[in-house]
């Protein structure tokens, strides 16, 4: 059931864009200055009614089209809560009257805001004439992004009787939601019922039932909906169905058949689509085709001529994965010198990507330099490179690369040494190194954050599999107020286990 959920998470964070909208984009340019006065109030705790009311009071109109846009814009980043408020003022100011399409978005929002028992609320109070395939719709949505299986069939079963227009968004709705809670099997279902309610299959369709023979290893399946899409007259092939295929052949096993579906789809790329280069170049990547995975980098920068951030991280994330670290560093100094903001996640690639080969030394020399250039890194990265260094049992250097990230930790900005850095850290000291070694570590650890029982654990059990004697770690818990419990008993027992 995981695995398929994860699964089913990285085709709509990938392959699928399942993103409902209920309005088009205004096409004014001119957002005058209201736009501008809510767009930064980037704190979700902020409420926008007031600067809404200021501009009224001051005078100025507010275009219909112009909330359209602040709302549209809000939703994109997530600002969920000051969307509704722009939404509710809209309705509330009695200025504008809401259509069926606004009350959609309202209920959309309302439930994202405040759950499913407000949405149906809201839906309920609707007049006949306002519950359109719109409105159900959007309560269905809701319903599917809270996983309520039995809700959302039985309301599907009510715009059937209540003769409201069905459309192919309604059963990938429902598709998705089985996906979601790992249930595949009952997805081709809702494909056969869509069909026989007369309702065509779009490209979404048929790609989250390709994804759901995928899940189950049933390859034949999964070909023969690939088939029937290829051959429907309605349909226009895209790279992302045939991304989707490709990674599951690679999943099987099936290059050779993963070689010709991967050509299909960058027979289908839009030339300028950076997001469909990464996912190939990823693709051919996990083929350990060097030669494409340089190939598509080169066709990325030519058709695209700016590469972003995320197209960086991408091709050097490629490259780590065919153990190209060489040539990792050089796209990592064409972004240096590309202009685009710093984000340490680009050069976080390489350095992990030495940390996690064993070399520890070039990913330092990479953090120096970044230091030199005065940009900025992470506790953390500073914390898997001391872990890197007591791999390689060179511990004096892994100290001072933990005392750089403990410099580096300010838990009042955010900036935090992840527990897991710290507990795999004592668990390698515990493994490769002397008790002394490991005192060392939580002494710096100490006045910089508070030692947790789950890091003296770590310790404990890289002792007992080391089969080195715990007396020491047991008492410096004790002196740090940690008594024995359950699971410190389970750890001791494996020691005695193996006597």
């Amino acid at each position: 059931m995981l695995s398929s959920r994860h699964g089913f998470k990285a085709l709509t964070r990938t392959y699928i864009i399942c993103c409902r909208s209920y309005y088009t984009k205004s096409k004014q340019k001119n957002s005058a200055s209201l736009y501008a006065k809510i767009s930064p109030m980037g704190n979700p705790n902020l409420n926008v009614t007031p600067e809404l009311e200021k501009w009224v009071e001051n005078g100025n109109k507010i275009r219909f089209a112009e909330l359209q846009r602040i709302i549209l814009d809000l939703r994109k980043r997530r600002r969920f809560n000051q969307a509704l408020q722009v939404s509710e003022w809209m309705k509330d100011s009695g200025i504008y009257t809401f259509t069926p399409v606004q009350h959609a978005v309202q209920l959309d929002l309302i439930g994202k805001v405040h759950g499913l028992v407000s949405a149906e609320s809201y839906f309920n109070s609707l007049s006949e004439q306002d519950k359109t395939e719109k409105a159900y719709g959007a309560l269905l949505h809701c319903y599917v992004r809270q996983r309520q299986t039995e809700k959302a069939l039985a309301h599907l079963e009510k715009m059937k009787e209540k003769g409201v227009a069905l459309s192919s968004v309604a059963f990938n709705d429902l598709m998705c939601l089985y996906s979601s809670i790992g249930e595949n099997d009952k997805v081709p279902d809702i494909f056969q019922q869509m069909k026989e309610n007369g309702v065509l299959p779009d490209n979404l369709s048929y790609r989250i039932c390709i994804n759901s023979y995928g899940m189950r290893s049933d390859i034949k399946g999964l070909e023969k909906v690939l088939n029937e899409m290829e051959n429907d007259s309605h349909i226009v092939m895209d790279w992302n169905t045939y991304a989707v295929v490709a990674n599951f052949y690679i999943k099987e096993g099936l290059e050779y058949k993963a070689n010709i579906i991967l050509r299909k789809a960058e027979g289908k790329l839009d030339k300028k689509d950076g997001l469909g280069y990464n996912h190939l170049i990823s693709l051919h990547a996990r083929l350990g085709k060097r030669d494409n995975v340089f190939r598509l980098w080169d066709l990325e920068k030519n058709a695209c001529k700016r590469c972003l951030n995320r197209d960086y991280i991408n091709m050097m994330e490629s490259l780590v994965r065919l153990d190209e670290l060489e040539e990792a560093e050089k796209v990592f100094k064409e972004w240096e010198a590309s202009g685009n903001c710093y984000d340490f996640r680009v050069p976080s690639v390489v350095i992990v990507g030495y940390i996690e080969k064993g070399l520890s030394e070039q990913a330092e020399a990479l953090l120096e330099h970044l230091l030199e250039m005065g940009k900025a890194s992470t506790s953390n990265i500073w914390g898997k490179l001391a872990a890197g260094y007591v791999e390689k049992d060179e511990i004096g250097k892994a100290f001072e690369s933990l005392k750089v990230a403990l410099s580096l930790h300010d838990a009042s900005k955010g900036i935090k040494l992840d527990d897991k850095v710290i507990t795999n850290l004592l668990s390698l000291v515990g493994e490769k190194g002397s008790f002394d070694d490991a005192e060392n570590v939580m002494n710096l650890l100490r006045p910089v954050l508070p030692l947790k029982r789950n890091m003296y654990h770590a310790l404990l059990k890289s002792y007992v599999i080391a089969g080195k004697e715990v007396d020491r770690v047991i008492d410096a818990m004790k002196a740090d107020k940690f008594e024995e419990d359950e699971e410190t008993s389970k750890i001791l027992s494996m020691k005695q286990n193996e006597m």
